[in-house]
């Protein structure tokens, strides 16, 4: 096992109807002004958006509201949410609504207090230095952000999708209530499973010497995603795998299952290229797509692994390790398959001409390796691309 660093300062109240305290929370931290960000108005319509306007008047908080973010947030939004942030002089940021909403959020909070361009920071030209406290009330369990370190931003000028990790993204608290997700549709529902699953498995393919209690955490985090997210499938409003899912969707992006281990999160970098291009594409729909396509590309790097996730997630009981390893992936690709997520980019409405461009893109205008089992170039990506076309 590696040496490690393990921070998680967010406090969570997880449970039914926990949002309703979402203005005690923030009076006990004693902001008065706040921003709260939220989506295209689902929060209005299913009542969440009214209950948390009582919450927050009835402890005298001033709201400057920002409504409108988009999936896969753009920077543009960002930029002005900065600038009145500075204006009105906002003393925290309120999340309302799942991982696009957070990282907006996120970049928000860092914007306010800095001089430079929001998107210095995904582009590594500067790193924040100080930001603005979040909180969030969760309503799609997904990417984990309530508890990560990491934000994302896309830029539809330049059709570049970047993350960065900055400990100034972590929330000061995380309002999760699991009846805030029954509304969320099946396919959204869907996204949000392979995401969290992907946030693990990226943590758990990784080059590491033996860590054999991160793994068994993992291997649990993804064997409860799987029997929960058939559940769902089936009854959407089943409360307990609502919160399964929440919680887990929580400690896969919390720097747990990494713990021990080198982590590099190497599909999501594929994945950013591919919805930085072509906005439409959902994220976990993206995963869902190239998790199984960069499996069959890596898995003889590391045969025993990828044979030990075979048995100990989806009970293979070949003992031979390269055809585990290959018949795990199958029942990976078979279970994104059940739960109704595509499994190949053309599905999409790509164009098989666009994989060129998906691999000039993720690699930065061949610029850049991506770092995996081997170093992932030009050539390993677009053939990765091309085998999930």
């Amino acid at each position: 096992m590696l040496d490690f660093t393990y921070y998680t300062p967010t406090k969570v109240y997880f449970g039914k109807d926990r949002h309703k305290q979402v203005g005690d929370i923030i009076k006990e931290y004693g902001y008065k002004t706040i921003m709260m960000q939220y989506g295209k108005g689902s929060i209005k319509a299913n009542g969440l958006y009214d209950d948390v306007m009582q919450s927050l008047k009835a402890n005298g908080i001033e709201v400057i509201e920002m409504g409108g973010v988009e999936p896969n947030p753009k920077v543009s939004f960002v930029r002005k949410a900065v600038q009145l942030a500075k204006e009105k002089k906002v003393e925290m940021i309120l999340a309302v609504g799942g991982g696009s909403v957070l990282d907006s959020s996120k970049a928000t909070a860092a914007g306010a207090l800095a001089d430079c361009d929001v998107w210095d920071f995904p582009s590594r030209k500067a790193t924040p230095q100080n930001a603005l406290p979040i909180g969030c009330i969760l309503t799609h369990s997904a990417a984990g952000s309530e508890m990560s370190s990491s934000a994302v931003l896309t830029n539809t000028e330049l059709n570049m999708k970047r993350g960065y990790n900055s400990e100034f993204n972590r929330c000061k608290f995380a309002i999760c209530n699991p009846e805030l997700t029954f509304s969320v549709s099946p396919y959204q529902t869907a996204c949000g499973i392979v995401d969290s699953m992907a946030h693990t498995m990226e943590r758990y393919f990784t080059l590491c010497p033996p860590t054999d209690l991160t793994d068994r955490l993992s291997e649990s985090i993804l064997q409860a995603l799987i029997a929960a997210g058939r559940t769902l499938m089936q009854n959407p409003e089943d409360y307990e795998a609502r919160a399964t899912v929440m919680w887990a969707s929580s400690l896969s992006h919390n720097d747990l299952t990494g713990c021990g281990r080198e982590n590099f999160l190497a599909v999501h970098q594929l994945e950013h290229a591919l919805s930085g291009e072509y906005d439409h594409v959902a994220h976990g729909a993206g995963l869902a797509v190239l998790f199984p396509a960069w499996a069959r590309y890596m898995y003889k790097e590391n045969p025993a692994r990828f044979a030990q996730f075979a048995r100990r997630v989806w009970n293979v009981t070949e003992a031979d390790d390269e055809k585990a390893a290959l018949a795990g992936i199958v029942c990976m690709e078979n279970f994104f398959k059940e739960i109704g997520m595509p499994l190949t980019i053309r599905e999409f409405g790509i164009e098989k001409s666009a994989m060129d461009t998906l691999a000039e893109a993720c690699t930065f205008g061949r610029t850049r390796t991506v770092k995996s089992y081997i170093e992932m170039d030009y050539e390993v990506i677009k053939d990765i691309f091309n085998n999930c076309y």
